[in-house]
């Protein structure tokens, strides 16, 4: 299957600090990708080196087969990035927002007028699109924030944290925009602290700690089979459905009835177990 990114041995470090340490990452075209990893993981480093953003300090980078640092001007025509952080002007209108940045990726004429469109239909603001962004609702600017990454259709969209602070209402909006980019083939690296929404968008999931990968995997992949042996009220827990069932016939040969059953753990326990239940208040994204 073709690759949008590939990824091998990415080391990034600020002074004595390790962000990334020897990432190898595969995205393959039409994918959404899930980028998980408590605070400092190195989600947001590592997105920012693959849309040409931050410089890496060692390793292997290819985006849509350029590399982000050699060929980072012709790679920003085909990628779309949704920082955290807004980035929006807010003495403009939503319109004239989108038209700024349609311009900045080349389009003119009908061509603009059909994305402005589009962006406007896509984040839901076509009643507000005369008015300016500084009296949107902080739901409406993350609305915007992702159709101003589309309006020159991206091949690649980079969506960090896009769901940050806002409302269900625009929450699920972004789920159908995200579900239109899918239909439409766009490859997706999709990161948030959010788990139920890697589980409902995303194909495969990557699990970052440390800097480091952890887990990758489809969800069913990453829910690792529990087997629990029962015998009365007593239960023990086992790793394989295997070891479950070779302890019940041990159990049987003494006379004590007992049975198995399988137990799917949800993403939540699976991304704790790997990664730990302390406290992350620092650390570099």
């Amino acid at each position: 299957m073709e690759s949008v990114i590939e990824v091998r041995d990415l080391t990034k470090r600020f002074g004595g600090h390790v962000a990334v340490d020897g990432l190898d990452l595969v995205v393959a075209r039409g994918q959404c990708l899930g980028l998980l990893g408590p605070n400092g993981a190195g989600k947001s480093t590592t997105v920012r080196i693959l849309s040409t953003l931050l410089r890496p300090t060692a390793g292997t980078v290819r985006v849509l087969g350029l590399d982000p640092v050699e060929g980072g001007s012709a790679l920003r025509h085909r990628i779309g990035v949704v920082p955290q952080e807004l980035a929006l002007y807010e003495h403009l209108t939503g319109a004239e927002n989108l038209a700024f940045f349609g311009r900045l990726y080349g389009l003119r004429g009908a061509e603009l007028e059909a994305a402005v469109e589009r962006g406007l239909t896509l984040s839901g603001l076509k009643e507000r699109a005369g008015d300016r962004v500084k009296a949107y609702s902080g739901g409406m600017k993350r609305r915007l924030n992702i159709a101003l990454a589309l309006v020159h259709r991206p091949e690649l969209v980079f969506l960090d944290e896009p769901t940050v602070g806002i409302d269900p209402q625009s929450r699920n909006r972004i789920f159908d925009v995200v579900d239109t980019l899918r239909g439409e083939g766009t490859s997706i690296l999709y990161t948030s602290h959010q788990l139920g929404e890697i589980e409902r968008l995303c194909d495969r999931i990557v699990i970052l700690d440390h800097g480091r990968k952890v887990a990758e995997g489809s969800l069913a992949e990453l829910q690792r089979l529990d087997a629990v042996a029962k015998a009365g009220t007593a239960s023990l827990r086992f790793a394989t459905v295997s070891e479950a069932r070779a302890a019940v016939e041990a159990l049987a040969a003494s006379g004590l009835a007992a049975d198995v059953h399988e137990e799917m753990p949800g993403l939540e326990e699976v991304f704790l177990a790997l990664t730990g239940r302390e406290l992350r208040d620092g650390g570099v994204a």
